[in-house]
């Protein structure tokens, strides 16, 4: 009677992205877990913007249970970033911001920026994009290249972000690292 008792506490414990698959997960639930979960965040100042891990695998998951319910068609990222993402998984990971407008982007000099100025932290070492996909009319999510990293063993992982086309480009971001873990495996 006592391990049941545990088991049951032990389930009622765990997030609901632990505790069950994602077609059980209920809307309020899948915008939570694409807009404020250890994948996700919103950062500001305004206009707050989210910043997730695109390639996380409960991200993903997410997201195509989303676009399995929508009765409207939901953007589809552009194939050239998919194609990239299916080669690349083991080597990076991708870091995505939606784009509240796309005003101000396409600028040769505000590009050079970000690239120059976005960085990821883990503890003392710095790492700068190894690529980037920039956001389209169709599609308008930034999605910046960063290797992978991070390891179980880091506390966290943080991003200075420039994001050009923003008021108050300068963005930061960051991630603890023993909470991204899912399914005993730290997703990114």
């Amino acid at each position: 009677m006592m391990r049941a008792l545990v088991a049951v506490l032990f389930f009622l414990a765990q997030p609901f992205w632990e505790a069950r698959p994602p077609e059980k997960w209920t809307d309020q639930e899948l915008d939570q877990l694409r807009h404020n979960s250890p994948w996700a965040q919103s950062v500001g100042p305004e206009p707050l913007v989210v910043v997730y891990l695109a390639t996380a695998l409960p991200i993903m998951q997410a997201d195509e249970e989303a676009r399995a319910r929508s009765r409207k068609p939901l953007p589809q990222p552009d194939v050239d970033y998919t194609d990239y993402v299916r080669d690349n998984a083991d080597d990076q990971f991708v870091l995505a911001i939606p784009y509240p407008t796309l005003h101000g982007l396409g600028s040769g000099e505000e590009e050079r920026k970000m690239e120059e100025e976005t960085q990821m932290v883990i503890g003392r070492k710095t790492y700068t994009i190894t690529g980037s996909f920039p956001p389209t009319p169709s599609d308008p999510v930034l999605r910046l290249v960063f290797p992978r990293e991070v390891k179980l063993s880091d506390k966290s992982v943080a991003f200075h972000l420039y994001l050009p086309g923003l008021p108050f480009p300068e963005r930061e971001a960051e991630f603890r690292v023993k909470d991204m873990v899912f399914k005993g495996k730290l997703e990114m």
